[in-house]
């Protein structure tokens, strides 16, 4: 069979999608890989996956542009004809299954990976990204939720008729703080300038207002004026010039002289979390987080905002701490609770096991393989 994968940007076939990827090859399958061009390209490539470029396709808010990223996309299918077609992100979901249905793809399939309205914004947004979800739905043969509270959503609407719970998952294998060599911490605080004494609290997420840092910052500094030297940031995540929210280069500049360690894309994230003490994700609105999914597979406990997302992997209490949004006093209180070792311990064992039990991402693939196993049978298809 051929599955296409749609996207808007390629890092998130690398990052969020690679594993449906590989499992199209490694099943004898041919995969392609629908995006706008990126870095992450070649290696796409180099794994067997093929790439088609659309040229207009942007993270921007650009209404033209996604009509020429649309019109791009009606043609590469019409020239790859694929017999599976998935769509993800907000905008290639929305075109990208309205296209896929005229062209006549055999089988599309959306993954909702958080809806871009949540139930506490603005009715003319709530109205306007349902109403557009409705539409687009109606054009695809299978509806897969990674949220639950997205998924009550639609079904109390009939938003989406066919929507179906999909959950969200990791490397299991690669996020597991038995794997990491025992001097790995060590080096890295100290490649950090980071002491054994204080706490190292870190968080992953591009460089954007809504992944809460102007809070979180805030909140460093208030740990800072009350513990000087105690508590220190670290930050991963690259920048996101696409996005109006963007950390303008200020405010960045000002939290270095603070003495945050900003450290831009790594690809040793894994590695790097075993450094940390905390994980904390300030978000102001997620779909289901992968940097706290990841951060739980390594042992951590975690303060996060109190959002869908967050609460399927934060368990209060037990393995972490959720916090009201945009409140950088609760933040910092928050962090304050975590400056006993023993506390740390204990969340932290709490938290590999929710995401052994609910975060494997070999359950999620299979999933994905079920859904279009089970249209292709209701159609009649041959997938073989």
């Amino acid at each position: 069979m051929k599955v296409a994968h749609l996207t808007t940007v390629d890092m998130s076939l690398r990052y969020l999608l690679l594993p449906q990827l590989l499992a199209v090859v490694d099943a004898g399958g041919e995969a392609v890989a629908i995006s706008a061009p990126g870095p992450w390209v070649p290696e796409l490539e180099a794994l067997g996956i093929r790439h088609r470029a659309l040229a207009s396709s942007t993270r921007s808010l650009d209404p033209l542009a996604d009509l020429r990223a649309a019109r791009e996309l009606w043609r590469v299918l019409q020239e790859e004809r694929p017999d599976v077609l998935h769509t993800h992100n907000p905008k290639p979901g929305l075109y990208g299954r309205i296209v896929g249905r005229l062209v006549g793809v055999p089988i599309v399939v959306n993954t909702v990976h958080g809806l871009y309205a949540a139930p506490d914004d603005r009715l003319a947004k709530r109205l306007l990204v349902y109403g557009l979800e409705a539409v687009a739905a109606r054009c695809s043969d299978a509806e897969l939720v990674q949220n639950p509270e997205d998924l009550a959503l639609l079904r109390r609407y009939r938003i989406s008729p066919k929507a179906e719970l999909l959950g969200n998952g990791v490397d299991l294998t690669r996020f597991d703080p038995d794997r990491v060599p025992p001097d790995c911490r060590t080096r890295l605080r100290a490649e950090l300038g980071v002491r054994d004494d204080q706490v190292v609290v870190g968080t992953v997420g591009r460089l954007v207002r809504e992944k809460g840092y102007p809070e979180l910052f805030a909140a460093m500094e208030a740990l800072a004026r009350a513990e000087p030297e105690r508590y220190v940031l670290v930050c991963v995540g690259g920048d996101d010039p696409e996005k109006a929210d963007r950390l303008p280069p200020e405010q960045l500049e000002a939290a270095r002289a603070g003495g945050v360690r900003l450290l831009g894309h790594r690809d040793d994230v894994d590695e790097l979390l075993s450094a940390f003490d905390v994980f904390v994700l300030a978000s102001h609105r997620e779909g289901f987080p992968r940097a706290a999914m990841e951060a739980a597979a390594m042992g951590l406990p975690i303060v996060a905002t109190d959002i869908r997302g967050c609460r399927e992997v934060v368990e209060p209490g037990v393995n972490g701490t959720l916090v009201p949004v945009r409140d950088a006093a609760a933040l910092a209180a928050a962090l304050t609770g975590l400056v006993d070792p023993e506390r740390r311990s204990r969340w932290g064992r709490a938290s590999r096991d929710v995401a052994a039990r609910r975060f494997d991402e070999c359950d999620v693939v299979r999933r994905v393989f079920d859904a279009y196993a089970a249209v292709a049978h209701r159609k009649g298809l041959d997938l073989t």
